[in-house]
């Protein structure tokens, strides 16, 4: 009897492959070919005013990625103030944390609407051969602009596949799973670090959008904050220029996370931290509920706040849901709250030491020391009143375990913020609500380069002579986090110093910004050295 059900089920297995190939299949790619677009959509939650989103890969590091696309209907508008969108895109790349969802690569795409979806494999030739573009994410100048049928910023994001924030906490609530308290404390440990590391900014970057839905998590557990941009964008564009840009609070089930002055000239990052209490109260209960699609009532909340067993996590979340925005504390200081400071482990305070001078280190140094271990030696020995003393084993320790530890610090699970928060670079004013502004005459910039990405985590240099005894023979072998060896060349000058040979390696996107001081430090050791085996 189960012999005729054979071939339906084979057709149903062979529809559903049918339909994974088309949704692998790749509808177009970047200018510099790095990014390619598939036909399958994604929701992530953290694209409001971002009319399509889809899967795409990226091709040197083979991950998958987010192509978000940008539409701008007045193209006149659009070339009046391209300069600023520009500025806008550039800065926003250079905002970096483990905690929020980064923003790759950028670029502006004035083809024709209808050529934008090709089909079968001949579709990607076909939809670039005819393109007008200089080249990889350079942007066509206005007048170029003018005589095409549409126009769009598309944008290339961090992918998190995991699904959001609200997703999770339903999924854990329908298996009638209660939330772990020590969860909770690190998911909002990283929601703050993040936040903090947005308001450290200057101009503070307030994310004016942060809801379960803009809030991702990682199977590992690592919390990403999306969204960063909306903010942003409805500062720095016009208002002709904003009608594409849509908030999460235009929806009324989302309308609980944002405080009563929202959307006032002078708000500011107190909004985030009425967002961020509400986001807390729903990881804590889980869900709170409301009327089919219809808004949160006052009267759901009350019930949530009251079913908090914890009396600090319930003052904790209380102090961020103030109405007056003066008595809500920053995100820095709530990381100091009695409900989540801890005095953090001598193990994950050498974690971030290690990872933090990693660079000066083997790339495979933990294996190397692990080989050449006694695992019968002692660890660690604690004193007992009566008996022998309690000894720990480097054989009862797991190497494994520590990879995966040093791996998750590195990703940053595990943050220090409960101490001295790094402040991040000031960004230009173009961020922050811009003032009237006179008209600058303009003068042509060169091209910029594209800045590296990926930071340094092992550096090796060599200096030797010339063979001519000229001049010295700089090699410097830069290995990034992604494995890939940089080995560059150079011949160094009596006047050459460390700090300029690593500013102009930054320049030219040889290397991160954040690693400038340490390779500069690096190469003046190196110099020193070599000055002294000469003298």
């Amino acid at each position: 009897m189960a012999a005729p059900e054979q071939a339906p089920r084979r057709g149903r297995e062979r529809e559903r492959e049918d339909e994974s190939e088309d949704e692998s299949d790749i509808l177009e790619e970047s200018p510099c070919g790095r990014w390619q677009k598939r036909r399958e959509q994604v929701n992530q939650g953290n694209m409001p005013g971002i009319q399509s989103t889809f899967l795409a890969m990226d091709t040197e590091e083979g991950v998958e990625v987010v192509w978000n696309e940008l539409h701008f209907g007045n193209r006149k508008a659009f070339a009046a103030h391209e300069e600023k969108i520009q500025t806008m895109f550039e800065q926003l790349a250079l905002v970096d944390h483990p905690n929020i969802v980064k923003l790759h690569k950028y670029w502006l795409d004035a083809s024709e609407a209808r050529a934008r979806v090709s089909q079968g494999s001949q579709g990607i030739q076909g939809r670039w051969a005819g393109n007008t573009r200089a080249g990889p994410g350079r942007w066509l100048p206005p007048e170029t602009a003018e005589h095409t049928s549409a126009l769009q910023v598309i944008f290339i994001t961090e992918y998190v596949s995991s699904g959001s924030l609200k997703q999770f906490l339903k999924k854990t609530k329908k298996n009638h799973k209660a939330m772990n308290a020590r969860a909770w404390k690190r998911w909002c440990t990283q929601i703050l670090s993040a936040l903090s590391f947005l308001h450290a900014c200057s101009p503070p970057i307030i994310h004016g959008n942060l809801t379960s839905d803009t809030i991702f998590i990682q199977h590992n557990g690592l919390i990403k904050i999306g969204s960063v941009w909306y903010r942003i964008f409805s500062n720095a564009l016009p208002d002709d220029l904003r009608s594409p840009i849509r908030a999460e609070r235009e929806e009324l089930r989302n309308l609980h996370f944002f405080p009563p002055e929202y959307g006032e000239v002078n708000d500011g990052t107190a909004v985030d931290i009425f967002s961020f209490g509400m986001c807390a109260l729903e990881m804590a209960v889980l869900e709170i509920q409301a009327n089919g699609d219809t808004r949160v009532t006052e009267e759901a909340i009350a019930r949530a706040r009251c079913s908090l067993g914890d009396p600090n996590m319930r003052e904790f979340i209380l102090s961020c849901l103030a109405r007056d925005p003066a008595r809500r504390p920053s995100a820095h200081n709530l990381l100091f709250h009695r409900v989540l400071f801890e005095v953090h482990s001598l193990k994950l305070l050498a974690a971030h030491c290690f990872i933090q001078h990693q660079y000066l280190m083997p790339e495979n140094v933990v294996e190397e020391k692990t080989k050449a271990m006694d695992l019968q030696a002692v660890l660690a020995e604690t004193p007992q009143p009566h008996g022998p003393p309690m000894q720990w084993r480097y054989s009862e320790v797991s190497f494994l375990e520590l990879d995966k530890f040093l791996e998750d610090v590195r990703n940053g699970i595990y943050p220090l913020m409960n101490f001295a928060a790094a402040r991040p670079l000031g960004l230009p004013r173009v961020l922050a609500p811009p003032p009237e502004e006179a008209q600058k005459a303009k003068t042509p910039t060169p091209e910029p380069f594209d800045s590296e990405t990926r930071k340094v985590v092992q550096m090796q240099c060599n200096v030797e002579r010339s063979e001519d005894k000229a001049c010295w023979h700089l090699t410097l072998l830069l290995v990034l986090e992604d494995r890939l060896h940089r080995q560059l060349t150079y011949d160094l000058l009596p006047t050459d110093k460390a700090q300029d040979l690593a500013t102009e390696l930054v320049h030219y996107g040889f290397l991160h910004e954040d690693d400038r001081a340490k390779l500069a430090a690096f190469l003046e050791s190196t110099f020193l050295k070599y000055q002294g085996t000469q003298a």
